[in-house]
């Protein structure tokens, strides 16, 4: 059983992957910190009694299952109202960068590094980004799930509910067309 010193530092270990995972999929900032945050809840009020190992692999098909639960309510809601408010955002932009959060987020890793540097790294993140988001969403899952989450394929598949098999397959057609999109815009891989 996960004591709750356990637990808490788990989440907090997973909070910012889960989130990022969970934009991925559903490309709306505010419904992935709320599909976050309510597999925390699950997590913390359904399965307290299982023991620290099982938390990771718990926490990503929770996560799994509440974003699919998403989509099912978004394909309900929008079949019977449309919603012009997401109409807005579409015309305006991204608004929502704030470079005061990615500051903080890089730390003390930017006092040693120059401005080029630092400009090229941002670059080339957003690029990456930028690709990720455009895989499909099961490849997309398997890699950040191998990749980002450091699941090994065992865990992958059984937090995708796949064979090991499709979960190679999927990483590694994530993995080629990535290099392959990035290669095209200059970046070596």
């Amino acid at each position: 059983m996960a004591t709750d010193k356990e637990l808490s530092d788990f989440l907090k270990s997973v909070e910012k992957r889960a989130w990022k995972r969970a934009v991925y999929a559903v490309r709306d900032e505010d419904a992935a910190l709320d599909i976050v945050q309510d597999a925390m809840i699950r997590l913390s009020e359904k399965y307290i009694d299982r023991p620290a190992a099982e938390l990771p692999l718990l926490f990503q098909r929770i996560v799994s299952n509440a974003t699919m639960d998403w989509f099912r309510r978004q394909k309900v809601r929008n079949a019977v109202v449309r919603n012009f408010s997401d109409f807005e955002g579409a015309a305006g932009g991204d608004g929502d960068f704030d470079i005061l959060e990615t500051l903080e987020a890089l730390g003390s890793s930017l006092e040693h590094e120059s401005a080029a540097d630092s400009v090229s790294r941002a670059q080339i993140l957003q690029l990456v980004d930028a690709e990720v988001a455009q895989l499909p969403a099961r490849q997309r899952e398997a890699f950040l799930l191998r990749y980002w989450e450091e699941l090994d394929v065992a865990e992958t598949a059984a937090s995708m509910g796949c064979s090991e098999g499709s979960v190679k397959t999927h990483c590694s057609r994530a993995v080629h067309a990535l290099a392959k999109a990035l290669r095209a815009k200059g970046i070596g891989t």
